[in-house]
């Protein structure tokens, strides 16, 4: 792994991941976003959408040939087959330039953003594992809130990811996200100075 300490940050669905990941890069870490990754994968152009189109038909495209996102989203959340086409497509692409992008990057340590850690068995890729976790209760009411989900489809997208208490046993540290921003900073500084000790040492 070289000598960069890098940290896996997970957690699940609308636990506040992309805000912690914000602070740590507000604090001079380097952020990899495999959900950033991830959008460029699918542009018009990429073989990454040429092998969806392949394998789960035009439907997935909009007016103009772009990946209908929405629609792709339900599709996953309420097929387990079809979930598990996207994955396959995807995952090993997003995981490749993940590590091409970490290998080349400096800082004093790396958070790698990885929502699926845990499900995708990417545990070996970071040196520690940080889970955004909150109560069930708060994401559904954050999906509904956010991208205007129902709670039934809401519950739909939490049951398809691991389930809290498999991130939180695959956790090194874990970050409690319950809705407020001023302990959250607090939070994400004291794992700041401990990921930089930690980076000293290595």
């Amino acid at each position: 792994m070289g000598r960069m300490l890098r940290v896996g940050l997970t957690g699940g669905i609308a636990s506040g991941k992309t805000t912690v990941a914000d602070l740590f890069e507000g604090f001079g870490a380097t952020v990899i976003d495999t959900d950033r990754i991830a959008r460029d994968a699918v542009m018009p152009g990429q073989p990454a959408l040429a092998s969806l189109t392949q394998a789960l038909g035009q439907g997935i495209l909009d007016a103009k040939g772009n990946l209908d996102r929405e629609r792709l989203r339900e599709r996953i959340f309420s097929d387990a087959a079809t979930r598990g086409i996207v994955e396959g497509i995807l995952h090993p692409a997003i995981i490749s330039e993940l590590m091409r992008r970490a290998d080349s990057a400096p800082g004093p340590y790396q958070v790698l953003v990885i929502p699926l850690l845990v499900e995708g068995g990417h545990r070996g890729l970071a040196d520690r594992v940080l889970v955004v976790d909150c109560p069930e209760e708060q994401q559904i009411e954050r999906l509904m809130r956010r991208d205007g989900e129902t709670r039934e489809s809401a519950a739909r997208a939490l049951a398809a990811q691991a389930t809290r208490a498999e991130r939180l046993a695959a956790a090194d540290d874990v970050i409690v996200n319950d809705g407020n921003p001023a302990k959250l900073v607090e939070l994400v500084a004291a794992l700041d100075r401990k990921y930089r000790r930690l980076a000293a040492k290595i």
